[in-house]
């Protein structure tokens, strides 16, 4: 019997297009798209507000937002590196996209605070 051998899928923003087959079920409910949207932002928020108060440590500058300001910049920024991840690697959870956001937060972190003005 001879072996056969299976196409590569394509990522799932590639298979919603218009005439494309679905790759994935949509059936979902709002729980749990809530949930998975949740789980996905989880490490941004995580190492964003991590960095900020990190930040604190070395004492507040004259001029930067407070903590929390910081916190949500710094998550935002982080959220946006996984979502580049996910865009471009074409699956959520590989260690260029957390690479990604440990970068971004950090250099967001380092601009928010102000740091170069030592």
């Amino acid at each position: 019997m001879p072996e056969t051998t299976r196409a590569p899928q394509a990522p799932f923003f590639v298979s919603v297009l218009p005439g494309r087959p679905r790759s994935f079920p949509i059936a979902m409910s709002l729980l749990a798209l809530l949930n998975h949207l949740l789980n996905f932002v989880a490490p941004a928020l995580a190492v964003g507000f991590l960095c900020a108060l990190a930040g604190r440590l070395g004492g507040a500058r004259a001029g930067a937002p407070a903590w929390w300001v910081q916190g949500a910049i710094n998550s935002a920024v982080g959220a946006a590196a996984l979502l580049a991840g996910l865009v471009f690697r074409g699956r959520d959870g590989t260690m260029t996209a957390y690479a990604a956001l440990v970068i971004a937060s950090g250099t967001s972190q380092w601009m928010v605070s102000r740091g170069w003005r030592k």
